[in-house]
């Protein structure tokens, strides 16, 4: 385990292949591909109008590699660097309408990945911070912030299973990943705050899962099926 936060990644030090400009004008081809993607979507059960609004101002081509840009605006997972997966569009929708954001949240995120999720978070929520254990993931994704213009996002190099809660309190948590253990995200949580992540359940089956810091205890209920791996603990030593 690391000790203490390091400093945000500058948008200078990302690989040089990296696309981390902003995003081209949307012609009018890509504009149809984006309203087809909102559409399944919402033909899936994404109803939140905010949520949606979020996926769509989110240039999702711009957090997929370029060999996969043909898949991006699907709703398919997609492989990224460090051997680490752009989860579907589907269950981030799903993840975000059960974090139920408004701009006075404050949300740690764990598991930033490409930064996909970490911009739509940034579109309702007030401020973000999140954790990304690899490095190179970690400083791309925040280029993609800073290209963006989301400057209440931060993405940070770290261990977000033991940095990130040591930040709290937070309104809403997000963890794309299975989790054996909520305690140290409980006690990061502040009153009626919101916890979604990845559990194994009876038969081995992986759920995401809300839980809801109240007065009198926590509050569970599951979300949908997931394909979520397990966190890994400390950061990277490679990458």
């Amino acid at each position: 385990m690391s000790g203490g936060r390091p400093p945000p990644a500058p948008a200078s030090s990302a690989p040089a292949n990296s696309a981390l400009e902003r995003p081209a004008p949307a012609t009018a081809d890509l504009l149809q591909r984006r309203m087809a993607f909102l559409l399944a979507l919402r033909a899936r059960g994404i109803a939140d109008l905010a949520v949606l609004r979020a996926l769509e101002v989110a240039p999702r081509e711009m957090f997929a590699p370029r060999r996969y840009l043909d898949l991006a605006l699907r709703d398919v997972a997609l492989p990224i660097e460090c051997g680490q997966t752009m989860p579907e569009p589907y269950l981030v929708g799903r993840m975000m309408e059960a974090l139920a954001l408004d701009r006075s949240c404050r949300v740690l995120e764990v598991g930033a990945g490409s930064g996909f999720a970490t911009a739509i978070l940034a579109q309702l929520a007030g401020s973000v911070l999140a954790f990304e254990r690899y490095r190179a993931l970690a400083m791309e994704a925040q280029a993609r912030l800073q290209a963006l213009g989301l400057a209440h996002a931060q993405v940070l190099w770290g261990d977000g299973l033991s940095e990130g809660p040591a930040a709290g309190p937070f309104d809403r948590i997000a963890v794309h990943g299975l989790i054996d253990s909520t305690q140290a995200f409980d006690a990061a949580l502040a009153l009626d705050g919101v916890l979604v992540f990845g559990r194994r359940v009876e038969g081995g089956r992986r759920w995401l899962v809300r839980r809801i810091r109240r007065a009198a205890g926590f509050e569970e209920s599951p979300i949908a099926p997931c394909r979520l791996g397990p966190l890994e603990p400390s950061r990277s030593l490679c990458l």
